[in-house]
């Protein structure tokens, strides 16, 4: 499978779409807002994240897959858990 498989054409824009229009701008990653302004290469722009990556067998049409986040958060967090829950701090 490509790295790209599943995150273009029709269906994919179609649920992009739902995604931004049925969820708050807030990224499901970090926890902070995101600013839908944003051109959508820049890091804080909306992005769609993968809860299940598509490398892990995840669905990438399956809307509840999917989350809300900042293309730097997705992109740090790659195919693994975050680092730090949202909203959250380590455990000392």
């Amino acid at each position: 499978m490509s790295t790209n498989a599943g995150r273009s054409g029709r269906r994919w824009r179609r649920v992009v779409a739902q995604l931004k229009a049925e969820s708050l701008p807030i990224c499901s990653i970090c926890g902070y807002d995101i600013d839908m302004t944003l051109p959508h290469l820049d890091p804080l722009a909306w992005t769609a994240e993968h809860v299940v990556p598509l490398s892990a067998g995840g669905d990438p049409y399956d809307r509840d897959n999917l989350r809300p986040a900042h293309r730097g958060c997705n992109s740090r967090k790659g195919s693994g858990p975050p680092p730090i829950p949202p909203g959250g701090s380590r455990r000392w």
